[in-house]
C-alpha cells in the first residue's frame, strides 16, 4: 500500500474514533444530564407541593380566624342586648339570665359611651390612672374603631358599645401573620439555588431569591416572568384574604449548564479535532520535507565515492605520457565506476515499487558487500567477518540488500572516525537469518535508538539523514524482516538484522 494512502487511512480512522469517542461522550453526558435534572426537577416538584400545603394550612386558618372573628361580634352583640334589656325587663329570672350574659363576657375589651360621648363604663380593659381621658379617646380611634359601634337604649337616651378583638384573638392573629410571613421567606430560602420570584395578583413583587437585580427591574421583570414561564408552570396561591400570589420559578444554574455542557464539549471535540488534523498535515509536510532533503543528500553522498573517481582518473590520463599510458587498466577502472553508477540509479528506481526477490547464499552475499566497503575503507579499519553455516539461504534482492549493508558500514566508518574495527557476524535461528554488524564507535544514546531510523535525523551534516531510514524501509518494507540497535555503548554499537529464511 503506497505510504501516503495509508498514512490518510490511518488519519481517517482517527478522526473516526475521536467522533465516534465524542459521541459517546456527549450522548453519555446528555443521559446523566437528564437524569439530574429529573431529580431536581422531583426536589423542585416537592418544594412546590410543600408550598402548596403550607398555603392550604394558612387558608384553612384564616378561616378558622374569620369565623372566630364573626362569633366574636355575634358575642358582644348579644352582650350589649343583654345589657340593654336589663334596664327594661323586671321579672327575676329574665334579669338573672341577662346578668349571666352581662358577667360572662370576660375576653371582649368594650367601652360603653353616651351619645354625648362621656364614658359609662368599660369591660375588660385596665385604664391608667394618669391621662385617662387621651388613653381612652386613643383607643377609640384606633382599635376600637375596625368594628362598628353597637348602639342600645335605656330609656333615658342612646348608648353606644365600641368593642376590639379579644386578647386570645389578637396572639391569634399575629401568629397568622408570622406564619404567613414565614410562608413568603421560606418560598425564597427553601428553593435553595432555583432562581424564584413571589408576586402579588398584579406580579408585583413580593419577594425574590437567586435572581439578578437587574432582571427584576421594570423593564426586564415581564422578560424575566415569561422566561420563568417558558421553563417551568407558575404555582398560584390563596392564603386565605381573597388575593391570589404566584410563585415563579427556573431550572438552577447548575441544571442550565449541563444542559450547555454536551455542546461545549462537542465544541472543544471538534477543536481538538481540527488542532490534530493540522498538526498531522503539519508533521506530514515537515516530514515529506525531510525525506527530499535526505534524500538529496544521500544521492549525493552515494554519486559522490564513483563520480570523485571518475574525475581522478580523468587527471591521472591527462598527466599521464602518452607512451606510458594503458587503456585497458583505465577502461577496467572506469568500468568500476560506471557500474557503480549504473547500480546506485538502479538502486533509487527500486524505491517506491516491489522488489524482485532470489534465493541468494548468504556467505558469498555478504562476503560481497563487506568486500566492495573494505576497499574503499582507511587502513586503519580492521573488517571481522564471522559467519556460521555456508550453506543457507534467504530471498533477497541483492542490489538492495548490499545498500543496507554498505549504509550500515558508512555509518559505522563515520562513528569509528576511519579507526577500529567492524565486524559482521551471521547465524540463524529456526526461522531467520541474523546479521550483526558491530563497531568500535561512540556509540549512540539509548533515547535515540528508535529516532535514528527517522528521516532526516542526523547527528552530522552528512549521513544519517536519509540512509538508515532507507535501510528500515528496505529491510521490514521489501524484504519483511526487522532491523534495530541490539546495544550501543561507549565502547561501540550493534546493529541487527532478522531476515526470514529460505523454506
Amino acid at each position: 500500500m503506497d505510504i501516503y494512502k495509508k498514512k490518510t487511512r490511518i488519519k481517517l480512522l482517527l478522526v473516526i474514533a475521536a467522533i465516534g469517542i465524542a459521541i459517546i461522550s456527549i450522548l453519555y453526558t446528555n443521559v446523566l444530564t437528564k437524569k439530574i435534572a429529573k431529580e431536581e426537577e422531583a426536589k423542585v416538584r416537592l418544594w412546590a407541593e410543600a408550598l402548596q400545603k403550607r398555603a392550604d394550612l394558612i387558608k384553612v386558618t384564616s378561616g378558622l380566624f374569620e369565623k372566630i372573628a364573626q362569633d366574636q361580634t355575634k358575642e358582644i352583640e348579644t352582650w350589649a342586648e343583654a345589657l340593654e334589656l336589663q334596664v327594661n325587663v323586671e321579672d327575676s329570672k329574665f334579669l338573672t339570665y341577662l346578668s349571666s350574659i352581662v358577667s360572662g363576657n370576660v375576653n371582649i375589651p368594650a367601652i360603653l359611651i353616651d351619645e354625648d360621648g362621656n364614658l359609662i363604663d368599660v369591660l375588660n380593659l385596665e385604664i391608667p390612672a394618669q391621662n385617662s381621658d387621651l388613653y381612652l379617646d386613643s383607643l377609640l380611634k384606633n382599635e376600637f374603631s375596625k368594628n362598628k359601634a353597637i348602639e342600645i337604649d335605656f330609656g333615658f337616651g342612646k348608648n353606644y358599645v365600641y368593642y376590639s378583638d379579644s386578647k386570645i384573638f389578637t396572639e391569634l392573629k399575629s401568629t397568622v401573620n408570622d406564619l404567613t410571613e414565614t410562608f413568603i421567606s421560606e418560598i425564597v430560602s427553601n428553593s435553595a439555588s432555583l432562581p424564584v420570584l413571589f408576586t402579588d395578583e398584579n406580579n408585583n413583587i413580593i419577594s425574590s431569591g437567586n435572581i439578578d437585580s437587574s432582571k427584576l427591574t421594570k423593564q426586564n421583570i415581564k422578560n424575566t416572568i415569561a422566561e420563568m414561564q417558558l421553563n417551568n408552570k407558575r404555582l398560584d396561591f390563596d392564603l386565605g384574604d381573597g388575593r391570589t400570589r404566584y410563585v415563579y420559578y427556573n431550572n438552577s444554574f447548575l441544571i442550565t449548564q449541563l444542559k450547555a455542557f454536551p455542546y461545549i464539549q462537542f465544541f472543544l471535540f471538534s477543536l481538538l479535532i481540527g488542532v490534530a488534523y493540522l498538526g498531522f498535515s503539519n508533521a506530514r509536510r515537515a516530514e515529506q520535507n525531510r525525506v527530499w532533503v535526505g534524500l538529496a543528500k544521500e544521492t549525493a553522498h552515494q554519486l559522490g565515492t564513483p563520480i570523485s573517481s571518475l574525475s581522478a582518473w580523468l587527471d591521472y590520463m591527462k598527466e599521464m605520457p602518452p607512451e606510458e599510458q594503458n587503456n585497458e587498466a583505465f577502461i577496467v577502472e572506469v568500468e568500476k565506476d560506471v557500474n557503480r553508477l549504473t547500480l546506485i540509479a538502479e538502486r533509487f528506481s527500486k524505491i517506491g515499487s516491489k522488489p524482485d526477490l532470489k534465493s541468494l547464499p548468504i556467505k558469498e552475499t555478504l562476503e560481497n558487500a563487506v568486500t566492495y566497503m573494505r576497499s574503499r575503507a582507511s587502513k586503519r579499519v580492521v573488517f571481522n567477518l564471522e559467519i556460521e553455516a555456508e550453506n543457507l539461504y534467504f530471498n533477497v534482492n541483492e542490489s538492495l540488500f548490499n545498500w543496507v549493508i554498505e549504509n550500515l558500514i558508512k555509518n559505522a566508518l563515520d562513528a569509528m572516525e576511519g579507526d577500529g574495527d567492524i565486524t559482521v557476524r551471521s547465524f540463524h535461528s529456526p526461522n531467520n537469518a541474523i546479521i550483526d554488524i558491530s563497531d568500535t564507535g561512540k556509540g549512540i544514546p539509548k533515547n535515540d535508538f528508535e529516532t535514528v531510523f527517522q528521516p532526516g535525523y542526523s547527528t552530522k551534516k552528512r549521513g544519517w539523514g536519509l540512509g538508515l531510514s532507507l535501510v528500515r524501509r528496505i529491510v521490514e518494507s521489501y524484504h519483511s524482516g526487522e532491523i534495530f540497535i541490539k546495544s550501543s555503548s561507549s565502547e561501540g554499537t550493534t546493529f541487527r538484522i532478522k531476515l526470514p529464511l529460505k523454506a
